[in-house]
């Protein structure tokens, strides 16, 4: 999916790279800018996503100046999608205030929904990036747990994962979501 004034979807779900190479190769930013559109457009095509595990990968200076959907409405949506957000920021030499407040949209997006949000500042390092976080997705651990009897159906639930690595092991990152829905009965 690309964006300028608004999303646009080039290619639909496919695990052929080549596919989404070739339409991506080529796509060139110009016009005003709809990131909120198209990561709203894109967490709704999630929906019919058919694997379990759905991740997202934005990569954009985070600005917007175009769309019709509230940075709120998209937040809402985030949280109740079972979609891991990952982030490429890239700011090379930010000028106007979208794009310096870019950081911060990206980030409160991926921190949400448990992904990582990485920010570069040369564009050559863009594809490095992108390999450590195909790397990450087929190297996470899912984990899950049963909420008490008594939670209460649809309403908002805060979630907290703690890490204590063994002695010996490098520094681990953790990405989790801050929350979910509690399932309606």
């Amino acid at each position: 999916m690309t964006f300028a004034d608004r999303p646009s979807i080039k290619v639909d779900f496919t695990s052929n790279f080549t596919a989404i190479q070739d339409r991506l190769l080529f796509a060139n930013a110009k016009g005003a800018t709809a990131l909120i559109d198209a990561v709203y457009l894109a967490l709704q095509r999630m929906r019919s996503a058919h694997n379990p595990r759905k991740a997202l990968l934005i990569v954009s200076d985070g600005g917007d100046n175009h769309s019709r959907y509230s940075e709120r409405d998209l937040e809402a949506l985030a949280q109740e999608s079972d979609v891991q957000i990952n982030a490429i920021g890239i700011h090379d030499n930010p000028r106007f205030s979208e794009e310096m407040y870019g950081t911060d949209l990206l980030e409160g997006l991926t921190k949400m929904s448990g992904g990582p949000h990485f920010i570069i500042r040369d564009i050559n390092e863009l594809s490095d990036v992108a390999a450590k976080i195909g790397e990450a997705l087929r190297a996470q651990y899912v984990l899950g747990y049963y909420p008490p009897a008594n939670a209460t159906p649809g309403k908002w639930r805060k979630i907290k994962v703690k890490l204590v690595p063994p002695k010996g092991l490098p520094s681990l990152q953790v990405y989790a979501r801050t929350g979910y829905y509690a399932p309606e009965q």
